[in-house]
Formats: structure tokens, sequence, C-alpha cells
């Protein structure tokens, strides 16, 4: 890519510029998957659980067709992404892992101060 003198960009620079550029275009993306969260209830069904949920437990417990419960996992990865919620083993000696809260999860709650 050429600047306005002819020279050339350096590689480094325009994947920062297009990363840059990506960034802000799909920023959105953090926000709506938030207003989901909300909307289904999620915060709230894992703190009612009262311990870790894993994704079948959750999808289990959200209002939603079971055609649709398939997008969750994808749902909650951009919202651990984001630091909504944590994975964190269920138990110390199993695999299996579970969705927490974090300290900005609990401020979702219905019923948060």
């Amino acid at each position: 890519m050429a600047l306005p003198n002819n020279e050339e960009l350096p590689t480094e620079q325009l994947l920062h510029a297009q990363a840059h550029v990506w960034n802000h275009l799909f920023s959105f993306i953090n926000s709506i998957s938030l207003k989901c969260a909300i909307q289904l209830g999620i915060p709230d069904i894992i703190h009612n659980h009262g311990k870790p949920m894993t994704l079948s437990q959750l999808v289990h417990a959200l209002p939603i067709p079971k055609v649709k419960s398939h997008f969750i996992y994808r749902l909650m990865r951009i919202l651990l992404h984001s630091e909504f919620f944590v994975k964190i083993n269920i138990f110390e000696d199993d695999e299996d892992e579970g969705y927490w809260l974090t300290p900005a999860s609990l401020l979702l709650l219905r019923n948060a101060p």
C-alpha cells in the first residue's frame, strides 16, 4: 500500500491498521452478546444454580428452542472473552468445566445493587 509520497507502508504497520479497523467494525458484537445474555437471564440462571454450570446444564435451563441451543456455546465464548463469565473446573480431578460469574456479571443480576 502506497503512502501519499509513494513510499510503501511497512507490513507490520499495515497489519496493525487492519486489526484496528476490524476491531472497531466488529466491536458491536460484544454489546449485542451482552444484551442477549441479559435478556436470556444467563447471569441469574448461573447465580441461582449456586455453583458453576456446564454448557449442557445452562442450555437446559434457558428458555430457548432446542434447535437454537447450539448457538449458546458461541455466545458464551464471546462473553468469556469479554470477561463477563469465567470457565472453571467443577471438580478438581474432573475435566468438566463450568461457567461462573465474575464481579462484572454480578452487576447484571436482576436484584443487583
